[in-house]
């Protein structure tokens, strides 16, 4: 349905709606435990609920299938619209930040992962896939993406992102939106906007100019919109410029709607707007925290219900009809929108055959084939199958199914699938008849490693929400919790290290010098205590309900490795924040013990094979660039490059950074031959804020750098703008 006729229909209901009706639209409920009395616990009236799926298997021997929560979920949105006059269904929403999180869906590869791949095509079918099967159980409203950008990636949350950079950041949200969305799920894209601090602190006040913010942190969120199409957003709980982003008029209303023109609805984060008086404590009461939050442009209150306090609020006069009905249209045309209002219910025979079918599941293994990094390699990998009778396996990563204990499964579980295997039990399948794999002790790895093959070590870290770092060198002997603000929906996991690993990779590394290190992590490790003597090094991230088998495949060289690093990866943690597109410092950028130079810079990555790029040639257009050029593969075996295309700014109005990405394309060349591909650099790569503020194409004088990382360039091109052209 287009907008205006959602429009027109959420108009003309809402003008048959009493007061009541419309006020519990903005209300919400969630509860934890699904038994036999959830219905009595149950306010039906509530028009946003957490669905009930992803509480529905924490006491069960086995988890709930699809249809059981199909049709749970359509028991409450029958007994919702039985509740409403007007037989209004609800949005059930939920979490999907790398797979529907009602219970146990596909599990992709985590957001980081993904954004590792450069692969734009991929992540909409990705997100296709996560959209088809939060809609086929009824889920209609995912909490996500997550398009902060990570400037700091001590900030615990860097996992559920997309990396440091705008453009990926941008390029990969709107993959997301769109995806959904043409599921009938509405994304919301989070944290809006400003998601951590200092030290990469979660929530903690944003002092972000106005100028950074619209250049780096806005700039992915306003693509979501205005090209992913979304429907919702998610305010943040951190404040900006001294307001709560859930009350922050000037975020929610002046650039969302009025700048942007944003039709959709805002959500808070989980009690953000309680927080707006018990953290930020700008008002004294709850109720004056949801008439605040509401008339800076927040629609509905997640995850518990705000009725009364609406009710307190309107009698007290401080909200009016006015501020009541714009919010309730929002949602109203949003649940026309997608289809809700003629369709509220879901399909459980469908639910069986579409969720982790064969196809989503072969989706989820070329996603984790695409998205594991080669870091470092000085001719050890590929192992070759036919040369190694024993191989020695080390490390807890080893022993846990690759996916991340971050929004992975339902409440009180983490995911799990009678098919997904860990990736020692993968490799013992994998080379079952060629050779033995030998798992041990960190305490056996001199015994162990010295005779066998080859070794591997599989690290092991917990991240997530609540879990912002100091120290980002892989985890010794240790256990730790999450803190509890992280642990809302997901429960509290725990870490626990028995084994210092950084001296057990140096360890194995002395004892065996045909070994590699597989990282299994979310967010950039120091690797400075044992990165000198290791000889190869996988970022697998956490790749997913496949990762063990895309893992083995690259160990052993049935698949090329291609992805490449979308942030940057310091040598220690005393350079953070560490980002490729800083500004130029007006004297150096180095440190007593370091000239400020990164481990591993955004956008690198290695490859079994070799590529050569020419035949380079720009054509200027009025005011966007079209680069051809000839990526040739020139070593033995089949791969696959990314091209970036990266922009540097000088004789500005405004101090513009080093260099910035302006276009990627991932391009796949079998061994021997060549493929020649046009990228075009958009009008929006030269338009910049002057020091008015004002956005345009101002002048500048521009150096186009084509190459395969932001510190590998091989082409280069001067182009001017002048008077709002290119020359």
């Amino acid at each position: 349905m287009n907008q205006n006729d959602s429009v027109l229909r959420a108009k003309e209901l809402l003008g048959k709606m009493s007061l009541e009706e419309k006020l519990y639209q903005l209300s919400a409920q969630m509860l934890w435990e699904v038994q036999e009395d959830y219905e009595e616990k149950r306010n039906h009236k509530e028009g946003n609920y957490r669905n009930p799926g992803h509480f529905m298997h924490f006491d069960r021997p086995e988890p709930a299938s699809p249809s059981e929560v199909a049709k749970r979920i359509n028991r409450d949105v029958e007994l919702t619209m039985a509740a409403h006059p007007n037989a209004i269904p609800p949005i059930e929403h939920g979490e999907a930040l790398h797979g529907a999180q009602w219970g146990m869906a596909t599990c992709f590869p985590q957001p980081i992962a993904m954004a590792a791949t450069f692969d734009d095509g991929l992540v909409a079918r990705m997100a296709d896939a996560i959209g088809k099967e939060c809609a086929v159980v009824g889920v209609r409203q995912a909490l996500t993406p997550v398009v902060n950008v990570v400037r700091d990636c001590r900030w615990g949350r860097t996992v559920e992102t997309f990396g440091e950079d705008v453009l990926l950041s941008s390029r990969m949200g709107v993959a997301m939106c769109q995806g959904l969305q043409k599921n009938g799920v509405i994304a919301t894209p989070k944290h809006y906007a400003d998601n951590y601090s200092h030290g990469g602190r979660d929530s903690n006040s944003s002092d972000t100019s106005e100028r950074v913010m619209r250049e780096v942190y806005l700039k992915p969120f306003e693509a979501c919109f205005k090209e992913g199409g979304a429907l919702s957003v998610m305010a943040a709980y951190n404040s900006w410029e001294g307001i709560p982003c859930s009350a922050n008029d000037r975020l929610l209303t002046e650039i969302l709607r009025d700048e942007w023109g944003f039709e959709g609805f805002v959500v808070s984060d989980y009690w953000g707007v309680e927080g707006v008086y018990e953290s930020h404590k700008l008002v004294d009461d709850y109720w004056k925290a949801e008439a605040c939050c509401l008339k800076a442009g927040l629609d509905v209150n997640l995850p518990h219900t705000c009725y009364q306090k609406l009710v307190k609020a309107y009698e007290e006069g401080v909200i009016t009809d006015a501020d009541v009905d714009r919010a309730v249209l929002r949602v109203l045309t949003a649940k026309f929108a997608i289809g809700l209002m003629d369709q509220p219910f879901a399909d459980p025979a469908a639910a069986d055959a579409v969720v982790r079918c064969d196809e989503h599941k072969q989706l989820a293994l070329e996603a984790a084939r695409r998205s594991i990094v080669l870091l470092k390699n000085q001719g050890t990998l590929p192992f070759k199958k036919n040369e190694i009778k024993t191989i020695a396996v080390f490390g807890a990563g080893a022993l846990d199914l690759p996916v991340g204990k971050n929004y992975s499964g339902p409440f009180k579980r983490l995911w799990e699938a009678p098919d997904a295997k860990t990736p020692l039990a993968y490799l013992k399948d994998y080379l079952n008849g060629c050779a033995e794999v030998i798992f041990a002790e960190d305490s056996e790895i001199e015994e162990v490693a010295a005779r066998c093959d080859a070794a591997l070590y599989l690290t092991t870290v917990v991240e997530g929400e609540g879990m912002d770092r100091s120290d980002i060198r892989l985890p010794g002997v240790t256990h730790k919790s999450q803190a509890d603000e992280g642990a809302i929906i997901v429960s509290k996991f725990e870490m626990e290290v028995k084994t210092n690993q950084e001296e057990s990779i140096r360890r194995m590394t002395a004892a065996n010098k045909n070994s590699a290190v597989i990282l299994l992590n979310g967010a950039p490790v120091d690797m400075s205590g044992w990165i000198d003597g290791c000889p190869a090094v996988l970022e697998a991230w956490y790749p997913g309900e496949q990762g063990a088998q895309a893992i083995t495949e690259i160990l052993f060289g049935d698949i090329n490795p291609s992805a490449k690093l979308p942030i940057t990866f310091p040598r220690s943690v005393g350079q953070l924040p560490l980002f490729y597109a800083a500004k130029p410092s007006g004297r150096g950028y180095g440190y007593v013990e370091n000239d400020g130079s990164p481990l591993y810079p955004f956008g690198y990555g290695l490859s079994y094979t070799t590529f050569a790029m020419d035949g380079f040639s720009m054509e200027t257009k009025e005011d966007s660039l079209s680069l051809t050029l000839t990526v040739s593969n020139t070593g033995d075996r089949d791969g696959a490059e990314v091209v970036q295309v990266y922009l540097s700014g000088i004789h500005c109005d405004v101090v513009m950074p080093l260099m910035e990405l302006k276009a990627y394309c991932r391009v796949e060349v079998k061994a021997g031959e060549s493929q020649t591909l046009t990228v075009d650099v958009p009008a929006e790569a030269f338009r910049y804020y002057d020091r008015r503020m004002n956005l345009g194409m101002h002048d500048g004088d521009y150096t186009v750098m084509i190459g395969t990382s932001c510190k590998d360039i091989v082409k280069t091109f001067e182009v001017k703008a002048r008077d709002g052209k290119l020359v």
